[in-house]
């Protein structure tokens, strides 16, 4: 949730102690987890990567170092930052919010809130000398000494019952769910699926010479959050063919990591799955259903563009520090390109042992 527009800020932060409309930055503690994870939830611009949960998450599985502040004012949580410390070859030394995560940046309650958090990360970023500060904001304008970073858009679609739902798509994407469903597909929900939606994600993350994660990221997803994430994987017989972990969070059902066969496409199992997650969804009582990133000129960004959604481009942005130019770190880069292809030659057996090492370079 981005304001950022508070002339008065620092005045409002500099006020008597006592006065209820003073701003004070705090670092994060595990006292106020319950509190975080009650504003977070309460704000439209609060999303499963603002929760702490993602932080232990990111913490467990990569060692990542987390700087979590957050704003009170009048005794209570007015913002807050999920952001992490990240330094390697690659990426350098950034400050980020929040890694892995579609969204991101300050989640605040009011601009005076959100203009005094902004301005503590920006001179955290100035004092340790880092490279970049990146903040993944959903929406709102491009802040003061920020670039933009617009390679990606989102894609969200309301969901209201199972007839309506199917009506607003088009006609291309309903026959491909009929066509999954004539090919006799079945669906499971549940973490003991586990073992084999890795195998399925791991060998997408080859095909696309992408590295892929270790699997202790999703045993830790299910650990950290519950019952606000759910495995969806999808058979052709007894062979699974596509599978998606998802994250249900404040009415919305977000499909996030997907692996499939070689064989999905024929059979229509990708169309298959989404559908039988908006079902899902629904029964659920979610209102939304987000279909998260993409790059423009991509063929995810096609499809998921046949899904009867909502395109709203992403305003992630950059804080220069020592860097002169907005990093990119996109697998579109022509610069890894050559690793790419590389990558995709290489023995599955050796990306699933190299990926893991290498994946968490690129946060």
């Amino acid at each position: 949730m981005a304001i950022h527009s508070a002339p008065e800020s620092q005045l409002i932060a500099d006020l008597p102690e006592n006065d209820s409309r003073r701003v004070t930055i705090h670092s994060y503690t595990p006292a106020v987890r319950e509190k975080w994870d009650q504003f977070v939830a309460a704000q439209p611009g609060g999303s499963p990567f603002h929760l702490i949960g993602w932080k232990h998450v990111l913490e467990k599985t990569f060692g990542f170092q987390a700087a979590y502040f957050y704003a009170e004012r009048g005794g209570e949580i007015s913002a807050i930052v999920p952001l992490f410390r990240i330094s390697n070859w690659v990426v350098g030394k950034a400050l980020i919010a929040a890694p892995l995560g579609v969204y991101g940046g300050i989640c605040a309650a009011d601009a005076e809130s959100d203009e005094a958090l902004l301005e503590h990360v920006k001179r955290l970023a100035e004092s340790e000398q880092v490279d970049y500060l990146e903040l993944r904001n959903r929406s709102g304008e491009l802040l003061d000494g920020f670039h933009p970073n617009d390679l990606y858009v989102t894609f969200t679609t309301q969901l209201t019952n199972s007839d309506a739902n199917m009506k607003g798509l088009p006609k291309g994407t309903r026959y491909m769910i009929r066509k999954g469903e004539k090919a006799n597909l079945t669906s499971r929900i549940g973490y003991d699926q586990l073992g084999a939606f890795y195998d399925l994600f791991a060998n997408s993350m080859r095909r696309l010479g992408t590295p892929v994660f270790p699997p202790q990221l999703f045993k830790n997803i299910a650990e950290e959050f519950g019952d606000l994430s759910h495995l969806m994987v999808v058979y052709h017989g007894e062979m699974p063919v596509s599978g998606m972990l998802s994250f249900l969070f404040n009415g919305v059902s977000m499909p996030y990591y997907m692996g499939a066969s070689p064989e999905a496409p024929a059979l229509a199992a990708n169309n298959f799955l989404y559908w039988r997650l908006m079902e899902d969804a629904t029964e659920r009582g979610m209102k939304s259903f987000d279909f998260g990133r993409s790059k423009r000129g991509t063929g995810i960004y096609d499809f998921k563009s046949k899904w009867n959604t909502k395109i709203e481009p992403l305003k992630y942005q950059v804080y220069l520090v020592r860097r002169k130019t907005a990093p990119n770190f996109s697998p579109v880069n022509p610069k890894f390109q050559v690793a790419t292809r590389v990558w995709q030659k290489l023995p599955l057996w050796l990306t699933r042992q190299v990926g893991p090492h290498v994946v968490r370079w690129f946060p």
